[in-house]
């Protein structure tokens, strides 16, 4: 009864121990290989994971105008435009938007859109995201508006939207509309998909 209670005999502890011991030793003693390990896969992920996330802006979604896509920010879509050669489309939406919320499953479900988009820098700008800059309302502030810049980030002011309202020039309810706007701003700005059309 009065006997302490033990976990270990003396036999068990030492072997314990030495088990312990042999574990921590080889740890320490390939711990340069190990971190060697951990350091390259981290920089490979932290390299590759941009391109394998998406090809677009990190971070730049579709907002609902079809995530697959490529979308870019507003800067990083100015520059691409101009390195690649293509011109940019760019759409100016709200969240709280009717008329937005209507354009987006029709624009989203165009496999057409989809096509073309390929030949464009694609940028869409929700809420905060608007540029101040006057150029971006040619004709007014009203959403959502599609505006096509050239490859040196000037806005189109004659790519609009022929079957639309005149007051509301860059206004499109429905994705023929965009389709049409799109090749003709492939036909004036060039771009790859240019000599298709």
């Amino acid at each position: 009864m009065g006997k302490v209670a033990s976990f270990f005999a003396p036999a068990e502890l030492h072997q314990s121990l030495s088990g312990a011991l042999y574990v921590l030793s080889w740890i320490f003693g390939n711990m340069a290989a190990i971190m060697f390990t951990w350091i390259a896969t981290f920089l490979t992920l932290v390299t590759l994971l941009p391109f394998i996330v998406h090809a677009g802006t990190d971070g730049a979604v579709g907002n609902g105008f079809g995530d697959d896509i490529e979308w870019w920010s507003l800067p990083d879509g100015l520059s691409q435009s101009k390195t690649l050669g293509k011109p940019l489309m760019l759409i100016i939406h709200k969240s709280w938007c009717g008329a937005c919320k209507a354009l987006k499953p029709k624009f989203a479900a165009s496999d057409a859109i989809k096509e073309l988009s390929k030949d464009f820098v694609m940028v869409n700008l929700l809420d905060d995201e608007e540029p101040n800059e006057s150029k971006y309302v040619p004709d007014g502030g009203y959403i959502p508006r599609i505006l096509f810049l050239n490859q040196a980030g000037e806005v189109q002011t004659d790519l609009i939207n022929k079957g639309g309202n005149p007051k509301y020039k860059y206004y499109y309810p429905d994705a023929n509309g965009v389709l049409d706007s799109m090749r003709s701003a492939l036909k004036k700005l060039g771009g790859k998909g240019a000599d298709e059309l």
